[in-house]
């Protein structure tokens, strides 16, 4: 008699998933340095402003120029401001914990009720 060979499914191949997943890693993490970059530049610029604000600031003669000069500054500080502060959340990067808020939620929800069901 012969062995009887089972026959077995033929695998299925990962590697085009990884390779889609590992190149949307890339992506994530080229994007996130270009954001650090991006912080680290507006940083540095926001403190120069704020420096030269300081010295018109101390100017003891405020001149209609140097008034304006100041709230051009001023203006140039809360565009900065605003760049720091927006891109730190995207949409993308909340659909996942949104999800999982959604899913784990009406678990609980749903083990709720059942709990509910029994006591009551």
């Amino acid at each position: 008699m012969k062995p009887s060979k089972q026959s077995q499914p033929p695998e299925e191949t990962p590697e085009p998933d990884f390779e889609q997943e590992l190149e949307e890693v890339e992506r994530s993490l080229l994007s996130l340095k270009e954001r650090y970059d991006q912080v680290q530049r507006d940083r540095q610029q926001q403190a120069q402003w704020q420096q030269r604000r300081d010295q018109l600031k101390h100017n003891k003669s405020q001149t209609p120029a140097i008034k304006a000069e100041l709230r051009q500054i001023q203006q140039q500080l809360e565009m900065l401001e605003l760049n720091l502060e927006s891109q730190l959340f995207s949409w993308r990067s909340l659909k996942k914990p949104f999800w999982q808020v959604v899913r784990f939620g009406g678990m609980g929800v749903i083990i709720g009720w059942i709990l509910k069901s029994y006591a009551g």
